[in-house]
């Protein structure tokens, strides 16, 4: 029976940390994207300030990183933001002063708008804030970099 006990925690922790995904930000400037991790790899994207992507893995002073798309691509460390964005996926999305559909809403963003990412609440929203300064609730799905 323990035996049977400890196999089902072992097995917990592994989908537990199989399930856990870290999020990287690009920093204040724009960043290249390689095929590489290396200078001299190909160039293939720039991509914009907030950008956030999956990390994958880190090597050295290079991030592997996956975009929304599912797109695997090397950037220079150094790019990223010591704060995480989230972006808008749909084509209007409303930030709610509190993580509740019925809550008054507080302003709308359009896709692909960068929100700084304050906190995730665990119960399907995440408090943001727009560069004007304003926070609030938007829903976990409506977001791309939580």
């Amino acid at each position: 029976m323990r035996f049977f006990a400890a196999l089902c925690l072992v097995c917990w922790c592994a989908v537990s940390t199989a399930q856990a995904v870290d999020y990287v930000s690009v920093g204040e400037g724009s960043a290249i994207l390689y095929d590489a991790p290396s200078l001299k790899a190909k160039k293939l994207f720039v991509v914009s300030r907030y950008m956030p992507f999956e990390q994958v893995v880190t090597l050295d002073n290079w991030v592997k990183v996956r975009d929304r798309s599912g797109g695997l691509y090397w950037l220079e460390k150094r790019v990223l933001a010591n704060k995480k964005y989230v972006f808008a996926v749909n084509p209007v999305v409303d930030v709610r002063a509190d993580p509740d559909a019925g809550s008054q809403r507080v302003f709308q963003v359009r896709a692909q708008v960068a929100l700084e990412l304050l906190e995730v609440t665990g119960t399907g929203w995440v408090k943001v804030r727009h560069k004007d300064g304003e926070t609030g609730y938007v829903r976990s799905l409506e977001v791309w970099g939580e």
